[in-house]
Formats: structure tokens, C-alpha cells, sequence
């Protein structure tokens, strides 16, 4: 059976404190969004071992490095019955580009192996696991909107629904190094939560919420900044960098799909 791991956007995304552990302490709204990769897990023949295949868009690094595996060693330290595995992963969400695709991938191996060789893991220890494989990584067992604090794995169920618009991605190619990017801002505790700011109209939106990553790599990465006037111009009611970038998202009001006029090196979607 292949299941189908989806990216999120962030909507606001504010950097509020630097902990003594190295992580930092976030408020945003993480947001599903129907992007997705393609990921297939099934037990081997009996007498053959394990493989894992990766197709679709290049993810950096090697493949024993790949998040999926590691949530397979994750849970065979503590199932050592596991059969042997074919995985096949199939990417098509962009890699660095600050929508999640690697925790999503994660989160989903977790969850079909808990399904699939009924392993009975709790939500709670299941949550644990993917906080230790990435801070977005328990978001995706809930993948619904959730306002999240904490690293992002302290997570509240919210009442934001984008049905009624059309959500736009666009990828210029560049890579943000999260580490980088963390390092160029200043922590600090907004005057307005951002639960707050999402009950206002999302007419104005554009005005109250914001995400502290885009300043520095703005200024790093001017095209990105472009990229997303460009929406703003170009009808969104809300557009935003999502995560640590690079990748900008523009809110639409439902209709017809627009050709947008963009720098030649984006690629785009429109969902």
C-alpha cells in the first residue's frame, strides 16, 4: 500500500526565546497543505533483506542518512522482530524549502510501521519517537492545523480552515541552511500571540503576521523577498516565506488558476 506524506506552511512564525538545551522556543500554526511525496513500506520476501529505493526530486546527503531509515532503526531498537523491509520513497515536495517534507516522511514511517505490524505504540511515546527524529516531526501524527510552541512539538488543535482560497508555492531553488538561519535572528516575545492575529480577518493578515526568518534571509536572498511581493501584487491576500524558507506561499481567493509572472528560475504549484 503507498501512503502519501504532506508538506505544511507556517502561518507567523515567531522566534521567542533561545533555551539552554540549544533549541529555540517557537510560536506558529502549522498548516496541512495537499503537496505529497510518495512512500511504500513492505516486508521482504521470506530470505531477502532490506532495501530502500529513492526516486523524485535529490534529497542531500546519503541514502543511510535518510530520514525514513532512521525512524526505521528508531523502532527496531525497540521491536528487534521487524521483518526485513522494502521502502520506496517517491519525493516531490522541495527539499530545504522550510515545508517539512523530511518530518513528514519520518512521521509517516513511524505510523505505518505502528499500523502495519500492529505495534500498539501510545500516541505520546509515538510523539516522543518523531520529537527525536525533528521538532516538526509529531506535528505530522496529528496533521491537522495546530498552533504549536515549545521546539513546535507542543501542539493545539486550531480552527484555521483555507478551503475557500487557492494556495500557491513556489520554489526559486535556493537552500537555507536552518542552522544559519536560526543563527540570524534575534529571539524575542511578541506584544500580539499569533492565535490572536489568525482570528482577525485575513484581509489583514498581511499587516500582523509575520514570520522573524524573513528579514535576514531576505536580505541574504533578495529574489525571495520578489518573489513574494510579486504574489502580493499579483492578487494574494496573504503571502509569506514558510518556516526557515526558502520556499514563499501566496493565499488566493478561489478562481481560476493564475499564470503568475515570476523569476525565471521558480517552479510553482498551485494547490
Amino acid at each position: 500500500m503507498v501512503n502519501f506524506p504532506n508538506a505544511k506552511i507556517n502561518l507567523g512564525l515567531r522566534v521567542v526565546n533561545k533555551r539552554i538545551d540549544g533549541y529555540h522556543d517557537l510560536e506558529t500554526l502549522f498548516y496541512p497543505i495537499p503537496f505529497h511525496d510518495a512512500l511504500e513500506i513492505v516486508p521482504v520476501l521470506k530470505g531477502k533483506e532490506s532495501s530502500f529505493v529513492q526516486t523524485g526530486l535529490p534529497i542531500p546527503g546519503t541514502i543511510n542518512d535518510n530520514i525514513c531509515l532512521r525512524a526505521v532503526a528508531l523502532t527496531r531498537k525497540r521491536f528487534p522482530y521487524l521483518p526485513p523491509l522494502n521502502i520506496h520513497l517517491h519525493k516531490t515536495i522541495f527539499t530545504g524549502g522550510g515545508l517539512g517534507g523530511g518530518s513528514s516522511d519520518a512521521a509517516f514511517t513511524l505510523q505505518i510501521l505502528n499500523d502495519q505490524f500492529n505495534l500498539r505504540i501510545p500516541e505520546a511515546e509515538l510523539a516522543e519517537m518523531a520529537l527525536s527524529l525533528g521538532s516538526d516531526c509529531p506535528f505530522f501524527l496529528i496533521n491537522k492545523p495546530c498552533l504549536a510552541t515549545g521546539r513546535g512539538e507542543i501542539l493545539l488543535p486550531a480552527l484555521v480552515n483555507l478551503e475557500g482560497y487557492r494556495i500557491v508555492i513556489i520554489n526559486s531553488g535556493i537552500h537555507i541552511s536552518t542552522a544559519w538561519a536560526f543563527s540570524q535572528v534575534i529571539p524575542s516575545k511578541p506584544e500580539v500571540n499569533i492565535a490572536e492575529i489568525l482570528n482577525l480577518p485575513i484581509t489583514q493578515w498581511q499587516e500582523h503576521l509575520m514570520n522573524d526568518f524573513e528579514v535576514p534571509v531576505f536580505r541574504a536572498f533578495p529574489v525571495l523577498e520578489e518573489i513574494k511581493q510579486a504574489c502580493i501584487s499579483q492578487g494574494a491576500i496573504y503571502a509569506a516565506m514558510s518556516g526557515s524558507g526558502s520556499t514563499i506561499f501566496g493565499i488566493f481567493p478561489k478562481g481560476p488558476v493564475k499564470s503568475l509572472k515570476l523569476p525565471e528560475s521558480c517552479v510553482f504549484k498551485w494547490l
